[in-house]
């Protein structure tokens, strides 16, 4: 007499956890990034980042640097458009290079201040946007 084996169900494949995927960095976050890059590259002086958020519309964020030079400073911005260009952020202005005793390179969300010693002391930026907070805080580039 035969007997029948019964067929074993094949088995369920087994769900396999969702791949999780990497949260996407903030764009502002890698531009200013490069921008400090840039600036440690060519050896800025006094590099200083200002949260601006919530006190101008125009940026989130101003970093100023001071160059020893007139061509240091006009290298110095050069060298961030260089880096934010590569970063994917064509600069949607660029003022004071012919002087280069203060270039503005304005990035969007980030403005770049590059100045003289002299002209950044007499304008005092970092004062006129931290009234009332702390002390702006220097750029970790190390």
């Amino acid at each position: 007499m035969a007997t029948s084996a019964k067929a074993k169900p094949a088995p369920r494949p087994r769900k396999q956890p969702a791949a999780k995927s990497k949260p996407k960095p903030d764009p502002v976050d890698h531009l200013r990034q490069r921008v400090l890059a840039a600036l440690d590259e060519l050896k800025a002086k006094d590099v200083h980042e200002v949260d601006v958020r919530g006190k101008a519309s125009f940026a989130d964020f101003l970093i100023i640097a001071s160059g020893t030079s007139t061509r240091h400073v006009k290298s110095i911005a050069d060298e961030v458009v260089k880096y934010a260009k590569k970063a994917g952020m064509m600069p949607l202005g660029v003022e004071g290079q012919r002087e280069a005793e203060w270039v503005l390179v304005d990035l969007g969300d980030i403005v770049v201040h590059v100045m003289l010693p002299r002209i950044r002391e007499f304008y005092g930026l970092e004062r006129l946007w931290t009234v009332g907070d702390d002390m702006p805080q220097a750029a970790n580039l190390g």
